[in-house]
């Protein structure tokens, strides 16, 4: 499977962004799909996730901020409001759950190259 992100850049805080992860290819278990981000030298760090029946779940630094949704076909989307600089990092979407809680990075098998989010 194919995971790729975009819709990073620059903004100020107050801002918003929305990101787009589009996966092709087979994923053994898409009932799953989550948002990660990462700073340099700290850990990756869940952001949220959506279920096949499109139910989200979200870290408690993101609730009322962020939101999670996909449409139809093969997208998923993150959109982000009231952004803070904290919220600065590399964002990553990721696919083929394979168990284990969703703020993990280890229950996700599938990967895209991220896309980079700052925020000043």
């Amino acid at each position: 499977v194919q995971l790729v992100e975009s819709g990073g850049g620059s903004v100020q805080a107050g801002g918003s962004l929305r990101l787009a992860c589009v996966f092709s290819g087979h994923t053994y278990n898409p009932s799953c799909l989550a948002w990660f981000r990462q700073v340099p030298g700290k850990e990756r760090e869940g952001v949220g996730t959506i279920d096949s029946d499109g139910k989200t779940t979200y870290a408690d630094h993101v609730k009322g901020r962020f939101t999670i949704s996909k449409d139809s076909a093969n997208t998923v989307f993150l959109q982000m409001h009231s952004l803070k600089p904290e919220d600065t990092a590399m964002y990553y979407c990721a696919a083929g759950w394979r168990g284990g809680t969703w703020d993990r990075p280890s229950s996700f098998a599938e990967w895209g190259q991220g896309t980079q989010v700052t925020v000043s």
